[in-house]
């Protein structure tokens, strides 16, 4: 009778213990569809167990992120499952910048009130993109906090874990000037600048998400939503075919400017030329509904960049013949100049 009153009185808070573990029920199966040859034991318990892979100096790669508030989108448009594709992809790249692939995967999910629907909606996009990066889901966290979130609302984070010989390890420390830059397209805003994005197409210009966008065959919401996409399969084969890439940048919070500094040496710049690729339909209306400032929108976008390989010149024939064997699309969309680190645009 007494862990009957103490169930009832923490429902009564706002927190159902029953209706959580239903649904974490529900969900072993799925997860227990990602597990890897190294995978050891399943959900459930207080750790995730993985074996560490074979190998001489593996070292191991890890990175948390979130979806932010593209949330916010998926919770108006009660559609949840792209969400967890979204920031499985998005650590994916993450870690892929220093040469590394997936191990296994860990979430969180936050919100008001568990929704079990919502959740099995989540987690089976975690499941669908773990599968397609090969690795693990390994488990993670749930937890329900009325006050904290708003109500119909969640957040969502993922950690990755990945492994890399240490002689394959990406620093980017090997850029030098005349190196070319290669872009591979991003599937839309992926999971950035969302905040932006909401307040020029929902508050300035009140649109709905069911509205379509001018130019396009796609409502806001589809645009918005559009997954983050991985870069795994078309880096790993050209990583396969001892293309020498000398530097990779994931472009995410911060666009250009913030992000491909990170893995460029101090005595060079990367200098982008913004006339190499088409811009999205999404960003141009964003920048000119919300009369945004074109280098502002650089930063703020991946403005259709999704990831960027500096390898040198002469791998530049090798690198794109294997990127069209794969039918991946790519944009020669700069050079590496000497400089002080940073992005200059030549356009």
């Amino acid at each position: 009778m007494a862990n009957e009153k103490t169930t009832s009185a923490y429902a009564k808070a706002g927190v159902n213990i029953d209706n959580k573990m239903t649904a974490l029920n529900s969900i072993k199966s799925m997860v227990a569809s990602t597990k890897t040859q190294l995978t050891l034991g399943g959900i459930g318990s207080f750790g995730g167990l993985h074996k560490v892979p074979s190998g001489r100096e593996q070292i191991l790669v890890a990175s948390t992120d979130g979806v932010g508030t593209k949330l916010k989108v998926a919770a108006m448009m009660n559609k949840h499952d792209t969400v967890g594709q979204d920031i499985v992809n998005h650590c994916v790249n993450d870690i892929l910048v220093q040469g590394a692939k997936p191990l296994f995967f860990m979430d969180y999910v936050g919100a008001a009130k568990f929704d079990a629907k919502q959740f099995q909606a989540v987690v089976s996009g975690l499941c669908k993109a773990c599968k397609e990066n090969k690795m693990a889901l390994l488990g993670g966290e749930t937890a329900e906090m009325p006050g904290l979130y708003p109500v119909g609302e969640y957040d969502l984070v993922g950690t990755i874990v990945g492994h890399v010989a240490k002689k394959d390890l990406i620093t980017g420390k090997s850029i030098r000037a005349g190196d070319v830059i290669i872009g591979l397209p991003s599937g839309g805003l992926q999971t950035n600048g969302f905040s932006l994005a909401r307040k020029v197409i929902f508050d300035l210009c009140g649109y709905s998400w069911k509205d379509k966008l001018p130019g396009t065959n796609q409502t806001f919401g589809e645009a918005l939503l559009a997954v983050h996409k991985s870069f795994l399969k078309p880096v790993a084969k050209l990583m396969e075919r001892k293309v020498k890439i000398n530097g990779m940048a994931h472009i995410t919070g911060g666009g250009f400017v913030d992000n491909i500094p990170r893995v460029l040496p101090k005595a060079v710049n990367a200098e982008i030329d913004r006339s190499t690729w088409e811009v999205p339909t999404i960003f141009n209306f964003i920048e000119r509904q919300g009369k945004i400032d074109r280098d502002e929108m650089y930063r703020v976008f991946n403005m259709g960049i999704g990831f960027v390989l500096i390898i040198p010149k002469n791998q530049l024939e090798k690198a794109t013949n294997i990127l069209k064997a794969q039918h991946q699309r790519y944009s020669v969309i700069g050079v590496i100049r000497k400089g002080k680190g940073v992005v200059t645009y030549k356009n």
